[in-house]
């Protein structure tokens, strides 16, 4: 590590998509030392931030200063199969010339390889230990290796460079019980500078400070996310009573202004019958005439501006509100009728080894959790459920329309813009209905016009989500993979609201308890040593 102080300056930071669409405009920003949750809606810019820090993006205009070597584990982790564990650490060639050494060979260009680096493999192997990795052997390839596993890979290579500042984004993605808590304990050893990005609250709750980017700019907040929480909550009710009070001054304005317009044209009509009557002098009431417009065009002017002003209050109060928007659907042909059928596993052997003995039966409308440690067969399951994949031996059978949302959202073509990807689903529906129905879920106008692959990630599960549920037949089995994968908190939120207004079977395969919880699980399933077994819920701590 460097021994000067590790920050990240970011000053009039300004970058946009290849079709013009804005990410960040001038953004000032600075990190510091200690754990930083960086948090925002999908879409407001995070991930993209983290990829300019790394130099992995080039801004259109500003700067980003780093001092200090950075380290960036990315959303998506994807490493080579063939490669070797040793590889994907970054050590196969200090490896390579220690052995060489060790076996007699004295080459200078072993020793210059080296350095002094004489203890990586303890080091390597101690790191794999610390995040439950030990059972690794570093002559292992990838493709050995589970999804959860290669993360938490990457996030090894990562420590063991020793970089200044580390850049987590999503990081406990597709980790199992077991594995999060090492990464936890791997953040809490931490000393640097660390930005967080993640919807996983159990890891939020261990920085030090919370950096919320809303609306293009970033607001600090002292304390973990539950501080921050509640720190929101309380700034959200003083913005609710400021519109409150903008709102009923905007009212007193506007009955103000109608008030005086009356009586200015009571004025008006009496001046009006005193001309047509004659009663006064002419000068007199030409006067009186010259005053009465000069009044009424000072009241119109004030009452006018007062108007104005109560308006841009209320603009201002109104903008200090979150917009938190929630899907709302109302999908009727998915209604599953109690006691109905609507999957069997008739003796399934699968892939890699699991199986379900005997016949297993899932009747509507249940909620069931399908949970186990990475590496289980969950994804397989579901993948073989939904006739990706074919049964080594048994049948899996379902017996209402069904539809699956795997975790690389491939179910989208990029190419293609949100409503276009819902027309492929539902070829029969008109362009307006798609389109009405897709406003339920916040693609409003121009937004459903947008290409998928410009989509956020909570974007674009948003919009996959949408494809399967607005399908035509309406699905009455709907599987979820790992759903909250990439989604920040208020995504999270319009999930569980959708689901609720679910009236289908549903299978979640998560590893967020909080989640599984809030969307009425009715029925817990553990894949464990490769059978499928049911579960109490309180059970669920499987991997401790």
């Amino acid at each position: 590590m460097s021994t000067s102080p590790t920050s990240i300056t970011c000053a009039s930071l300004s970058f946009a998509w290849p079709d013009g669409t804005d990410v960040l405009d001038g953004l000032q920003v600075s990190f510091g030392p200690g754990i930083t949750g960086l948090v925002g809606a999908n879409g407001s810019g995070k991930s993209t931030l983290l990829k300019l820090i790394a130099g992995e993006l080039t801004p259109a205009d500003g700067t980003v200063r780093v001092a200090g070597e950075v380290g960036h584990l990315p959303q998506n982790v994807t490493l080579d199969t063939a490669l070797r564990v040793d590889e994907a650490l970054g050590i196969r060639a200090v490896r390579a010339a220690l052995h060489a050494i060790e076996s007699g060979d004295v080459a200078e260009e072993h020793f210059d390889v080296v350095g002094d680096d004489w203890d990586v493999e303890e080091r390597a192997r101690a790191t794999l230990g610390e995040l439950g990795l030990g059972h690794i052997d570093l002559d292992r390839t990838i493709g050995e290796v589970s999804g959860g596993e290669s993360v938490l890979l990457r996030l090894a290579a990562l420590l063991l460079r020793r970089p200044d500042v580390l850049l987590l984004d999503e990081p406990t993605n597709n980790l199992d019980l077991y594995a999060r808590r090492r990464l936890y304990a791997a953040v809490q050893a931490w000393s640097g500078v660390m930005v967080v990005v993640s919807h996983d609250r159990e890891l939020l709750d261990l920085a030090d400070q919370i950096a919320d980017l809303h609306s293009g700019e970033v607001t600090w907040y002292g304390g973990n996310f539950s501080a921050y929480e509640e720190a929101l909550a309380t700034e959200q009710e003083a913005a609710e009573r400021m519109v409150r009070v903008a709102e009923s001054d905007l009212k007193k304005q506007k009955r103000e202004l109608i008030d005086a317009q009356v009586k200015l044209a009571r004025r008006k009509r009496y001046g009006q019958k005193m001309y047509e009557q004659k009663r006064e002098p002419k000068i007199v009431m030409g006067a009186r005439k010259r005053t009465a417009q000069e009044s009424a065009g000072k009241h119109r002017i004030m009452h006018e501006g007062r108007l104005s002003e109560a308006k841009e209050r209320l603009d201002e109060a109104v903008e200090a509100v979150r917009d938190d928007d929630l899907i709302r659907i109302d999908l009727p042909y998915t209604a599953v009728p109690p006691g109905r059928t609507v999957l069997t596993l008739d003796r399934l052997e699968l892939r890699h080894g699991s199986r379900v003995n005997g016949v297993f039966d899932l009747r509507g409308p249940e909620r069931v959790a399908l949970v186990g440690r990475n590496g289980a067969g969950k994804t397989t399951l579901l993948r073989t459920i939904a006739g990706e994949l074919d049964a080594v031996s048994g049948e899996a059978r379902a017996h209402v329309p069904l539809r699956f949302l795997p975790q690389r959202l491939d179910v989208l073509d990029g190419s293609l813009s949100v409503a276009e990807n819902v027309a492929r689903y539902a070829p029969a529906a008109t362009d307006n209905r798609i389109r009405a129905r897709l406003a339920r879920f916040l693609f409003k106008g121009a937004k459903a016009d947008q290409p998928a692959e410009t989509l956020s990630g909570g974007e674009r599960f948003r919009a996959a989500l949408a494809a399967l549920m607005l399908a035509e037949p309406a699905p009455q089995l709907l599987m979820l993979d790992e759903p909250t994968n990439n989604l920040d908190m208020a995504s999270v939120r319009q999930l569980t609201t959708a689901l609720e207004s679910y009236e289908g079977t549903l299978i979640v395969a998560s590893h967020d308890m909080p989640f599984l919880e809030s969307i009425g699980i009715t029925r817990w399933l553990l894949l464990e040593g490769g059978e499928l077994k049911e579960i109490a819920p309180e059970t669920v701590g499987y991997s401790s």
